[in-house]
């Protein structure tokens, strides 16, 4: 493909067209008439000899190339981006980025509630926008949507940068009158007990099934599912039954709740928890100091002791 005679503008356009797969919205995307968009994809059409978008009933499909393209286009800009347009320096005084990143509800909980008061004195123009982990958040990031993911260890992708932004100890709790726990919490009593956890994903993965089966041949026996771990706490009071956690979110938790955190009846998995980029923004001047700023965050000492 001659890809020295196209136009940049085209491939800026060609990606928003297959993104949205709709001439109308790509068209309001590129501040553009609907003609003018039905235009540029003409254009696109006869430079790469395929009908690119293809109408079927009231969709427009992306024909085989185009899936193909997606992809390496949308890294090509990307890869623009970030080694011509970005700013080889940035002031957080004066700058108006926004960052948009994907987390769970506990990194926000325990991490970013810290990181959003540091940001606010030191870059008091600079946005941030959390946004939940899904079933769609990695391709998000390979597209180029977000600016960061932190998510746990065993998460990561092959290829793109990562950097261990803190660990963290798991722990039990269960509620302050619960009379089934005492001070000691042996294995045996902990299966036993009623569990409440969390599950993610449109398979509902539940988060320490896995290692429990593969160390000791046998499942907890879960009662409840919830959708986030903030929710853990809360629906372990007024019950005679138990949740595993983080610790620094348990122990937030026990400052406003009747509850006690109890140590696990065995070693469990350290919680690893990793800030991942694309590659093309490794050298991005203002991602890098957004993730200087986590990592300061979560190795001061109110982090430690929170």
């Amino acid at each position: 493909m001659r890809f020295q005679h196209l136009d940049l503008n085209l491939l800026v356009a060609l990606d928003v067209l297959l993104e949205e797969e709709n001439i109308t919205r790509a068209a309001a995307r590129l501040h553009m008439t609907q003609s003018a968009a039905s235009g540029v994809l003409g254009r696109l059409r006869t430079y790469f000899d395929d009908d690119l978008l293809v109408q079927v009933g009231r969709k427009m499909l992306p024909t085989p190339l185009a899936r193909e393209l997606a992809l390496p286009v949308r890294e090509v800009l990307m890869k623009i981006q970030s080694s011509i347009t970005a700013k080889p320096v940035f002031d957080p005084a004066t700058s108006k980025r926004h960052f948009r990143l994907f987390t769970s509800d506990y990194v926000i909980s325990v991490l970013f509630a810290q990181v959003i008061c540091r940001l606010a004195e030191i870059a008091p123009n600079v946005t941030l926008e959390v946004l939940a982990l899904g079933d769609t958040a990695f391709e998000s990031l390979a597209r180029g949507e977000v600016d960061l993911m932190v998510i746990p260890d065993r998460y990561l992708v092959d290829d793109y940068p990562a950097e261990l932004a803190f660990e963290e100890e798991q722990v039990c709790v269960v509620w302050a009158d619960n009379t089934q726990v005492g001070d000691n919490l042996t294995l045996e009593r902990y299966l036993e007990l009623g569990h409440i956890s969390v599950g993610f994903g449109r398979n509902r993965q539940l988060s320490i099934e896995d290692w429990f089966m593969s160390q000791y041949g046998c499942n907890r026996r879960i009662e409840v599912i919830t959708h986030d771990f903030n929710t853990l706490p809360q629906l372990v009071v007024g019950t005679q039954r138990i949740a595993t956690m983080h610790r620094r979110l348990a122990e937030l938790y026990a400052r406003a709740f009747p509850l006690r955190i109890l140590p696990t009846p065995v070693p469990l998995p350290t919680v690893r928890e990793f800030m991942m980029w694309h590659r093309s923004m490794d050298r991005d001047p203002t991602l890098r100091w957004l993730r200087e700023q986590i990592l300061e965050t979560a190795r001061s000492p109110a982090f430690a002791s929170a």
